[in-house]
């Protein structure tokens, strides 16, 4: 085998040429680094605020929680109380997840179900309404954006 080299010749002009395109594409380089950097950087803080929101709910549920484990006989004003503040905590969850596009599926219960949208879990034997009429939500679904990130669970009527 021979270790031989082979010398290219390049024109004064071409050899320009290639060291603009080698420039521009460290420039773009550069710039494409520093655009995944503040995308990054806007990431951690969209994720840091999501668990700051996250941290108020859970402060809440920590107090609830705290209160009746100390108090094995709450109140009746307490107790009278208790649906509101647990509906409170769940419209903050709602609303965190509104603000990141999550939101539920309207279902109404009587309806024929939309398959694409949910998900029959069960059937249930009734003669006062139509084959296939949802009775029952089970479980809610959520569209993330406009993609469904979980179906609706539902129960459907059965006639004979």
């Amino acid at each position: 085998m021979s270790n031989t080299s082979q010398n290219y010749i390049l024109s004064q002009e071409l050899r320009d040429s290639v060291i603009q395109k080698i420039g521009n594409l460290q420039k773009q380089n550069i710039s494409l680094q520093q655009s995944l950097r503040e995308q990054q950087s806007q990431s951690t803080a969209s994720t840091e605020d999501l668990f700051l929101e996250l941290l108020e709910i859970t402060d809440a549920l920590a107090a609830l929680s705290e209160y009746l484990e100390n108090n094995p006989n709450p109140s009746p004003e307490y107790i009278q109380r208790l649906p509101r503040s647990i509906r409170a905590v769940y419209r903050k969850f709602l609303s965190i997840l509104a603000e990141r596009q999550v939101s539920p599926i309207e279902q109404l219960e009587g309806t024929q179900p939309d398959f694409n949208l949910c998900r029959v879990v069960d059937r249930e034997m009734r003669t006062d309404l139509p084959n296939q009429t949802i009775t029952q939500i089970v479980r809610p679904g959520y569209f993330y954006g406009e993609k469904i990130l979980r179906p609706t669970e539902v129960i459907t009527s059965q006639a004979n």
